[in-house]
């Protein structure tokens, strides 16, 4: 009908902006817009990709060979491999046993402790470290590992102790991860063993997600697959290690000692150079048992006699012999861990006086001091005053204030040292004519004002105090409150605490800090630019020193013969040594985040002596805790307590 209208229809070859901005929508366009390619540019552009992928894929092999080259050779390198049980039942001697007979029927004859092993099918050495389910072994020998390689029950939970010596190991550093189960065959029916391993799984997942087996150690098979990964796959290592140099040390020999009694001697120790390379300039950390300076390095490599197997102990002769490779020269790092009084006594020279006030008077709020002596001076008393007034009520009157109910020209009564008003004589109740007055409302009783003596108020205040919430759950509720002595000034309680109007506009004086600093404050190293120093120090230690995979003895000066006892001598001990960059022994102050975590059954106070370890190194520090996050001044709110959960 001539009433109706025909639209044209949507012609769907023409897509429409919206259409064309949902397909694009995601992609990342490489090219410059508005340019139009012809079908050979599309062509080159194709062939350019390809040219692309192929240099990454060359240089990611060199990078592979380049890391797997100090494994190679008979001279090469062991991968090192470190055992660790999760469970009470798991014993790492006999899986390393199990392990090593899926390629040779002779490893049964293995003995405790660190052992190498050839592996001719692959043509590698591997070196395994059993442990215990001490955390401190665990960590020492982790931190050096290739390879770790847990242990797991089919009938025990690893348990709190199993899940704290993974988060120590994963916290400190771990390379490429193994997880094993041992003593399978002992679950019966069959069927059930499947079950078994499938729960192991989602267990460690949860810790290492890329987990994606559980192999059996009961099965040969499955242990040639595990023998076949360790013998193949480049370890990924850890960052902080392979920054430095370091090594797993085979062997330890002390001085002999005469008869005379001596302090100090030269310690050798034997072992394989990972990492950067070696230098004889810089520091060693030993252990737990400190850094120390390097006399001289000497050439350890291995005879390559055909009949003589890897896993044969070091002789003596060769721990003294071999020629040196590298001696120490005048740049060779001291030992002290501050700078000496010379330095320091110059700085102080140089500061003028003021900067420095020998005394902090009172309790500083943004630069003024409170509570002092020479300003507790308080306001003249206000001319007219209410009746009644005492004198500290009078401090808190501005201007003049005057009672309603009086006359301008009524003169105030006069009031005594103790802030009383005399009262006048018609004033005085009168108590002549008893029968007129009015009764009282109160009993009789509390008409007299008993005064308790000053013990029966301390008494009462402990009371209170015990029957009080613990401090640790106040400050979980009341964070910004704190508790003063009645006994104590406030002014002393608080004259080491600063006050300020606001944690991002309020300055921070430093030179007011000088009395309480430390007594080595001062001597400590002041970095201005930690990520410069860190990054010229990193590239200093790749240039130089004896090169990784090489077998050498370090000479140690003036190691304390005291640490000699029968567990250093003992062959099943874990003994590191980690080479340290420039100015690492130095002591400085330094910031860190630590999470308290929410399984902890009680807070964490502030100043508590915490065994801190950071890279190889570990410490005892009581650290001070302060609120997270970045301000414009710098300044952060002092924590007491760090509780379950909290991050500081």
């Amino acid at each position: 009908s001539s009433t109706k209208i025909a639209h044209k229809p949507f012609k769907s070859r023409h897509a429409t902006k919206g259409f064309i901005k949902e397909l694009t929508k995601g992609k990342i366009d490489h090219h410059e817009k508005g340019s139009r390619k012809t079908p050979h540019q599309q062509v080159m552009s194709k062939l350019d990709r390809r040219n692309q992928a192929k240099q990454l894929r060359q240089t990611k092999h060199q990078q592979n060979v380049r890391s797997t080259s100090i494994f190679a050779g008979q001279n090469g390198a062991p991968r090192i491999v470190v055992v660790v049980p999760l469970c009470a039942d798991c014993d790492a001697t006999m899986a390393i046993r199990q392990l090593s007979r899926s390629e040779d029927e002779h490893a049964d004859m293995l003995a405790k402790g660190p052992r190498r092993v050839n592996v001719e099918r692959f043509k590698q050495t591997l070196q395994y470290v059993p442990v215990g389910n001490d955390l401190v072994s665990v960590m020492n020998a982790c931190r050096v590992a290739d390879f770790v390689i847990l242990l797991l029950s089919p009938e025990q939970e690893a348990g709190e102790h199993g899940e704290q010596l993974i988060r120590a190991i994963e916290g400190q550093g771990i390379s490429n991860v193994l997880t094993m189960v041992q003593n399978l065959h002992i679950i019966q029916p069959q069927k059930k063993q499947s079950h078994i391993v499938a729960s192991l799984k989602s267990y460690i997942n949860h810790f290492f997600p890329d987990q994606d087996k559980v192999s059996s150690l009961d099965s040969d098979r499955e242990c040639a697959n595990v023998i076949r990964s360790l013998c193949t796959t480049t370890p990924k290592g850890v960052v902080w290690r392979e920054d430095r140099s370091w090594m797993l040390v085979e062997n330890v020999k002390w001085p002999e000692t005469g008869d005379g009694v001596e302090e100090d001697g030269a310690v050798v120790l034997t072992g394989v150079v990972r990492g950067k390379g070696l230098k004889a300039d810089r520091l060693v950390q030993v252990g737990d048992w400190g850094h120390f300076q390097i006399e001289k390095i000497t050439d350890a490599t291995l005879p390559t006699a055909k009949k003589r197997k890897a896993d044969e102990m070091t002789t003596e002769a060769e721990v003294t012999g071999g020629r040196v490779l590298e001696i120490p020269d005048e740049d060779q790092d001291d030992l002290d861990e501050l700078a000496p009084y010379d330095e320091t006594m110059e700085d102080a020279e140089e500061m003028p006086m003021s900067e420095a006030p020998s005394e902090r008077k009172g309790v500083l709020l943004d630069d003024h001091p409170y509570f002092s002596d020479e300003n507790n001076i308080m306001p003249p008393p206000p001319k007219k005053l209410p009746r009644g007034t005492s004198s500290y009520q009078a401090a808190w009157f501005l201007g003049d204030m005057s009672d309603d109910d009086s006359s301008d020209s009524e003169e105030e009564p006069p009031i005594d040292e103790e802030g009383d008003i005399p009262m006048d004589p018609q004033d005085e109740p009168s108590t002549t004519n008893n029968e007129t007055a009015t009764p009282s409302e109160y009993p009789a009783e509390s008409e007299a004002f008993n005064d308790p003596s000053l013990a029966d108020d301390a008494r009462e205040l402990e009371a209170y105090r015990a029957s009080r919430k613990t401090t640790a759950a106040e400050d979980r509720e009341f964070p910004d409150e704190i508790e003063l002595h009645p006994s104590v000034l406030a002014r002393e309680c608080l004259a080491r605490y600063r006050g300020l109007r606001s944690f991002k506009t309020s300055t921070w004086d430093t030179s007011y800090d000088k009395p309480y600093e430390p007594t080595d404050y001062d001597r400590l190293l002041t970095i201005p630019d930690y990520r410069a120093a860190r990054k010229s120090a990193v590239r200093e230690a790749l240039v130089g020193g004896i090169a990784p995979g090489t077998r050498v003895n370090i000479h140690l000066r003036n190691v304390p013969l005291s640490l000699r006892s029968p567990t250093s001598q003992n062959q099943n001990e874990i003994l590191t040594a980690t080479s340290l960059l420039r100015h690492e022994q130095k002591r400085s102050v330094i910031h860190c985040t630590i999470t308290l975590p929410s399984t902890s059954p009680e807070p964490l106070a502030s100043k508590t002596s915490l065994l801190a370890q950071i890279g190889a190194r570990r410490f005892l520090a009581n650290p001070l805790f302060s609120q997270t996050g970045n301000t414009p001044n710098d300044v952060h709110r002092y924590l007491r307590f760090i509780h379950p959960g909290q991050t500081a």
